[in-house]
């Protein structure tokens, strides 16, 4: 217990010296010694950097397997960028290959193998999403400052690699090793199966690190088995070992489970300013302050002690570094305007708000007549034809302000609902357009 106290105490005068846009919302660090050495200490890595001149090379990986980027992700990248404005090299990895195995973190199963086409594809729009051909001021990583970024593909490495050198990556780990990993673990007591392929995972993104020749790798705390086997890799062959510095995972909409698009508790980083705006000023009041703490650099301190300030505060700054301060202090606008009209049963867009600032969504291409669950389905509102059900039955859907009740309401052409405000919820709007 005195050491693990020890450590814990180690670690926060570690985190004490960093630069604050650096040690902000960090959940750990390692290794985080007290001694002078730069390969314990990360403040005396960066001294050594800043005298010699040298940018430190700062890894973050990611894998392809989808092809929308959230506010979860964004953590990462917002640390990543930190550095960058700090003067040092991010080094992003596009895990083109490891994608096509799966990272089993988190999973309770084998993961389905993607193919080639589908991980390039998905590539493509990760890079887009992340400001690749943007201003720097705009873009959530610098593209374009000389020397600030490497994109690598780590296909360029693994998959030339021989029977000999993957033999010789697995004998830097053992069975135990494998199956300390939580994941593992759990699957191996539960009986359910293991696949040889995914051992191979954590030390493929071990040997990236090798490859880059990392000095600090990011990523969450889900990923500390992953970024140290980098470590070990990186020992191995003969270099130095990078440290690792994990950030928390962000809590979903709903407060309680993580971000994560299978639950549908997420904010795309590609979402209109009134969509992201409205779903952020309705998260529940106890994670706001990590909203506050993880996804802005407001000085939390300085914020009104009024709960809903400090939410509107958050959704208002989170939105503005999507889509600039301007459009979402119109989404905030747009926002109170909807809720008015909502309470007041007004129909249109309601008052005070523009009509033409509400996201479009088109009907063109579908057939009618259709029927109100149908709608929402057809539209991408609603996951499935039997959620757009649930949600008209339970009340949740409003046309212009009047409160849908029965899913089989036909509407005869697109003319009949032209124009309209379809609401779900208290986050969702779409005007729908002929």
């Amino acid at each position: 217990m005195g050491e693990a106290i020890q450590a814990k105490q180690a670690e926060a005068t570690a985190l004490a010296a960093l630069p604050e846009a650096l040690a902000r919302a960090i959940a750990d660090l390692f290794p985080a010694g007290r001694d002078p050495d730069p390969d314990q200490r990360l403040e005396a890595r960066l001294a050594e950097s800043a005298h010699q001149g040298r940018p430190l090379r700062v890894k973050l990986g990611i894998d392809p397997t989808g092809s929308d980027i959230h506010l979860g992700h964004s953590l990462l990248f917002r640390k990543l960028r930190a550095f960058q404005n700090a003067g040092h090299t991010a080094v992003l990895i596009i895990g083109d290959f490891t994608a096509r195995i799966g990272d089993p973190t988190g999973k309770s199963s084998t993961r389905v193998q993607l193919d080639a086409a589908a991980v390039e594809a998905n590539a493509a729009t990760y890079l887009a999403q992340l400001g690749q051909g943007q201003p720097p001021e705009r873009a959530l990583l610098d593209f374009e400052t000389p020397g600030r970024l490497e994109v690598r593909r780590n296909s360029e490495w693994l998959k030339g690699l021989d029977l000999p050198q993957v033999i010789e990556l697995l004998g830097i780990s053992t069975v135990g090793q494998m199956l300390a990993k939580e994941d593992f673990a759990n699957r191996y007591g539960s009986g359910t199966p293991i696949s040889l392929h995914e051992f191979l995972y954590p030390l493929l993104q071990g040997y990236d690190s090798v490859t880059v020749q990392a000095d600090l790798e990011l990523g969450g705390t889900d990923q500390k088995f992953n970024v140290a086997m980098g470590r070990d890799m990186q020992r191995h062959f003969g270099q130095r070992p990078q440290f690792g510095l994990l950030l928390p995972i962000l809590p979903g909409l709903d407060g309680v489970q993580k971000m994560s698009k299978s639950l549908g508790n997420t904010v795309g980083l590609t979402e209109d300013p009134l969509s992201m705006y409205s779903k952020l000023e309705k998260v529940p009041d106890a994670v706001v302050e990590d909203y506050l703490t993880l996804l802005t650099d407001l000085d939390t301190a300085a914020l009104p002690a009024e709960p809903r300030e400090r939410q509107k505060a958050m959704a208002l700054e989170v939105t503005a570094t999507r889509h600039g301060r301007d459009a979402a202090l119109q989404a905030q606008a747009d926002a109170a305007g909807l809720v008015a009209a909502g309470r007041s049963g007004a129909g249109g867009a309601g008052d005070g708000l523009q009509a033409d600032s509400v996201p479009e969504t088109s009907l063109a291409g579908l057939a009618f007549p259709l029927k109100a669950f149908y709608l929402l389905s057809a539209l991408q509102v609603c996951a499935s034809s039997s959620e757009g059900r649930r949600q008209i039955q339970g009340g949740g859907v409003k046309l212009d302000g009047e409160k849908l009740s029965d899913p089989n309401q036909e509407f005869s052409s697109p003319e009949e609902l032209a124009g309209k405000v379809l609401q779900l919820g208290k986050k969702t709007f779409r005007r729908l357009v002929a």
